[in-house]
């Protein structure tokens, strides 16, 4: 049987020669961003799908979101849709976790203060108390048990640290050999006077926005870290500011933000958040390049392949999406 795929973009010539190459025979492929005259594609690829993609094929039964997450748009859209089983893509789990992990380290230990202050040969900060943080032997926190969190979590293993975690469904079987103490969401409060360092990797959901303030950072070991690779409005961003410049966190790792440009000219001015983040010194900064790699590319073709090879043979996928939850 033949499966028609309708991927809405145009890649470059060697990610869509990636693609090919790994797709079964069976699989049809049509790319573009116009929809093609008198579609009959069961699986139409577009993160953010227009109601007309969506109404073009009477045999569209199955939408793939090529990156992790669901946009906003698409997921009030797709309720009037309840037919249409929709997945997305775990390409960028790695290079996430290895980002947060980067952001973890360079927090911890206060690697930019001092490389701006010794690119100016000013070995003073040196015979100075030393603000970084120790790992071994710390608890780690991590919002978002998945894909990424999961990854995140055997990392801060390999370093020393405890693990603990919250997870929507704790008895979902783990993908990884991590070894970990897992929560469901309503004991978060709880369980937040043991962590020396929370690591976001949740979604943004009605659930999730706003989950952390000033309470939950306050509930902290005193001196804490924070980093997020998540979504910027989990965490309440006045609260945020406030526990750097206080010190209730000793330091935070942020790939994620509150404002974003919204064209192409407004890429070089826009201030990330309401507050001046970029003038404390115990914050890296990140323009939410977590999920970017060299390889980012052949990353997301080899793992659309393999569902669109899954999804051809009726073979079960962990991918799908409940858009009730929004993820």
């Amino acid at each position: 049987m033949t499966l028609k795929v309708h991927y809405f973009t145009d890649p470059n010539g060697d990610a869509l020669e990636i693609l090919h190459s790994k797709l079964e025979s069976g699989i049809q492929l049509s790319t573009g961003k116009e929809i093609p005259p008198h579609a009959v594609y069961q699986v139409l690829i577009n993160g953010t799908p227009e109601r007309a993609n969506l109404d073009a094929s009477p045999d569209l039964d199955t939408l793939i979101i090529p990156y992790a997450g669901v946009p906003e748009t698409t997921r009030n859209l797709l309720p009037d849709y309840p037919q249409i089983k929709v997945y997305n893509l775990h390409h960028n789990a790695a290079p996430t976790a290895e980002m947060a992990i980067a952001l973890l380290m360079a927090a911890a230990k206060f690697l930019l203060p001092f490389d701006r202050t010794f690119r100016e040969h000013d070995w003073r900060p040196s015979y100075q108390p030393d603000p970084s943080f120790l790992m071994e032997g710390k608890t780690a926190l991590i919002l978002g048990f998945g894909h990424v969190g999961q990854r995140v979590g055997r990392f801060c293993q390999a370093l020393g640290m405890d693990v603990i975690a919250v997870r929507r469904h704790p008895e979902t079987p783990l993908i990884t050999g991590v070894q970990a103490e897992i929560h469901p969401p309503e004991v978060l409060n709880q369980i937040l006077p043991r962590t020396d360092i929370l690591i976001i990797t949740l979604p943004i959901t009605s659930e999730t926005e706003g989950l952390i303030g000033a309470k939950q950072l306050a509930s902290l070991i005193p001196g804490g870290i924070l980093v997020n690779v998540g979504r910027g409005r989990i965490v309440d961003q006045a609260a945020l500011f406030d526990a750097l410049k206080d010190g209730t966190l000793s330091a935070a790792g942020l790939d994620v933000w509150y404002n974003y440009p919204k064209t192409p000219e407004e890429r070089g001015s826009t201030p990330p958040a309401n507050y001046p983040f970029h003038q404390l010194e115990n914050v890296v900064m990140s323009p939410h390049r977590g999920g970017g790699s060299k390889e980012t590319e052949i990353l997301r073709m080899q793992h659309l392949a393999e569902l669109l090879n899954a999804l051809h043979n009726g073979t079960p996928t962990q991918n799908r999406v409940d858009i009730s939850a929004g993820y």
